[in-house]
């Protein structure tokens, strides 16, 4: 008997093990038995599931197959050190929208379940806080319900979030306690965003304040909400990946490389060797940029100019090297479902090593400045301290948690792509404060340089110098002939792009693309070329006839700057998706914000929120 049967035999009736083509671990639960069940996961059964991942909820209105409810809410546990995974599925009666709420078992579901509520009205039993999360107050229905028409719009009446205004129309200032006679001291209330200038986008904290010292504080988030989901649900599969770029924007690509491979996971495609190791690579790229950006900005906001520019200045080189491959800087869209878009450029290993280069003599002289300089460490060592078991219970990870004494990192948790085939270390502290976390991404960029450089020696195949002699023609010249049938010859010539579509000739396509017509789009020499090329790009590219995933979902997760970042997807057989879920790590690292500011000075609110490293785009979606 399996694990899993062992614990559907102890919950008769009230578990049952669902399969799953993808290989997942997946379990029923009744929402009587939902709570019962969570606790016994968490506390008893061995290994015990300390994360909650993700919680979130699905509408099976639409789908073609029968589902026992209209509703499901979702759970993705995750044991730690033992690296095991458990997906609960609870169905969720329309009539009555309401399951118990586990926020007794972990701190950090509070702001998933507020989620759940706001974007699909199921109720949670017990969830002390039903405000809207991600909507303004004055949203009328649940937009991620399969009835509410993606096309309908809503005025923003107010975006007042935590505090309603005063007889003047203006936001109130509170005192909340009363002045004492003869003491020196009132608690004040006070409004930090959602329009800061150290806010880094846009959130709103309401702190309450004795003096200088935060004795709580209130998160307020939503103000970049987008649609994220609901968007996805109406373009087709690979139209999501721009959508995916606008999340986490400082690091992108790995945003793309996640998306890609829950589809490709449900869809059970296989890619290439060289394609992988391209997906290490940009996503290694895009994990410095972040870090770069994350420790210069929270050295400007101490008044370390110099760090920033030294940082910013290597930044800068490796925008310049994604432009180089992907056409942007940073809505690159380069990943694909089964490839990316086109193989690296000749130039790129030379270019990337001279910036490696550039970057270890910057490390070096931010190290010089700022590891050991005094009010660098008097500002950021014993500030926004939080423990490790309060890090779990939020189901913080990445650096977050790392700095706590976790070394839990997707990467090698459970390697995707050739991580496995890299050494590399996982960095981590021991204090969970700002300067841990400080330490940690310093010595993560070095790790990311240490996997680029086996990277460039490992990656297989593909011959990427290109003899452009008496093979090349002009691609509009090229679509000239095949519009007029003279076509012959043409197959055996290169088409000569944008430099947007550099890259993805058929002499290099094999390389980084599987043989799969129905997933995989012909190069441009084909489609040019011959009718069958110019068929089969037709039928990827048109609505009704794209990549259409069988009936299925998979949950799959990468290693983001910020921590672990998720995609659940589910396919109806249809070219589009039906449902596709963000695990944010920042979502979680904010839920737990205000655990990290209490106790601190106001003025260190500002140096904590810069090794949160929030990005909006991600945290609102």
């Amino acid at each position: 008997m399996s694990w899993l049967e062992n614990i559907a035999q102890k919950f008769p009736g009230a578990v049952k093990v669902l399969p799953s083509p993808a290989g997942e671990n997946v379990l029923e639960v009744t929402r009587d038995a939902l709570l019962a069940v969570c606790a016994y996961l968490k506390n008893e059964h061995q290994p015990g599931f300390n994360f909650l991942m993700d919680l979130g909820g699905v509408d099976y209105l639409t789908f073609p197959q029968p589902r026992p409810e209209r509703f499901e809410l979702i759970c993705n546990l995750f044991s730690w050190p033992q690296k095991v995974r458990l997906r609960l599925r609870v169905p969720v009666p329309e009539h009555d929208p309401v399951v118990p709420s586990v926020t007794s078992l972990w701190a950090g579901a509070g702001w998933y379940e507020r989620e759940v509520w706001d974007l699909f009205g199921v109720r949670f039993k017990g969830l002390a806080d039903h405000r809207r999360i991600l909507l303004y107050d004055e949203f009328k229905g649940h937009p991620l319900r399969k009835d509410y028409p993606i096309s309908r719009r809503h005025p923003l009446v107010s975006n007042e979030k935590m505090s309603a205004p005063g007889s003047n129309g203006q936001a109130r200032t509170h005192r909340i306690k009363t002045p004492q006679p003869g003491a020196n001291a009132q608690n004040m209330l006070l409004n930090m965003g959602p329009s800061h200038p150290a806010m880094h986008g846009v959130i709103h904290l309401l702190l309450e304040l004795d003096g200088e010292t935060v004795e709580s504080a209130e998160v307020g988030i939503g103000y970049l909400h987008r649609a994220f989901e609901k968007d996805a649900e109406a373009v087709t599969w690979t139209q999501v990946f721009p959508y995916t770029d606008r999340l986490n924007y400082v690091s992108p690509l790995i945003n793309n490389v996640g998306y890609a491979l829950a589809v490709e996971k449900v869809m059970g495609l296989q890619i290439t060797e060289r394609c992988q190791y391209i997906r290490v690579i940009m996503s290694e790229v895009s994990r410095i940029t972040d870090h770069l950006t994350c420790i210069a900005a929270s050295a400007m906001e101490l008044g370390a100019m110099t760090g920033f520019l030294y940082f910013i200045k290597v930044r800068d080189m490796l925008y310049e090297l994604v432009e180089e491959i992907t056409g942007a800087r940073l809505t690159v869209s380069y990943v694909r479902i089964g490839g990316v878009k086109a193989d690296l450029t000749p130039t790129f290993a030379d270019n990337l090593r001279k910036i490696l280069k550039e970057l270890r003599i910057a490390l070096d002289e931010l190290h010089k400045l700022l590891t050991r300089n005094r009010i660098f460490v008097d500002r950021m060592q014993g500030v926004g301290v939080i423990s490790k078991q309060r890090a779990i219970d939020f189901g913080f990870t990445g650096p977050m948690l790392r700095s706590c004494g976790v070394d839990y990192d997707v990467r090698k948790a459970e390697p995707y792509l050739v991580y496995d085939r890299l050494d590399f270390d996982i960095p981590y502290g021991t204090n969970g404060d700002n300067y841990d976390r400080y330490l940690v991404r310093m010595e993560e960029v070095e790790q990311s340089v240490h996997i680029l450089e086996q990277c460039l020696q490992q990656i297989p195949g593909g011959e990427i110098n290109v003899d452009h002699e008496g093979r090349v023609l002009p691609a509009s010249e090229m679509a000239d002939y095949g519009k007029f049938g003279r076509t012959k010859g043409l197959l055996q010539i290169e088409a000569l792009t944008d430099p947007t579509l550099s890259g993805g000739n058929s002499r290099l396509r094999d390389n980084i693309f599987p043989d799969n017509k129905r997933a995989v789009l012909p190069a441009k020499e084909k489609v040019y070329g011959s009718i069958e090329g110019l068929m089969n790009h037709f039928m990827l590219i048109m609505e009704g006839y794209g990549i259409a995933p069988p009936i299925g979902e998979a949950y799959q997760a990468v290693e983001g700057a910020n921590g672990e970042l998720g995609f659940y997807v589910i396919s109806d057989g249809s070219g589009k998706p039906y449902r596709v879920d963000v695990r944010p790590p920042c979502f979680a690292l904010m839920s737990g914000f205000h655990e990290m500011i209490k106790g601190d000075a106001v003025a260190d609110i500002i140096a904590t929120f810069g090794t949160v490293n929030m990005i909006a785009g991600e945290l609102d979606r």
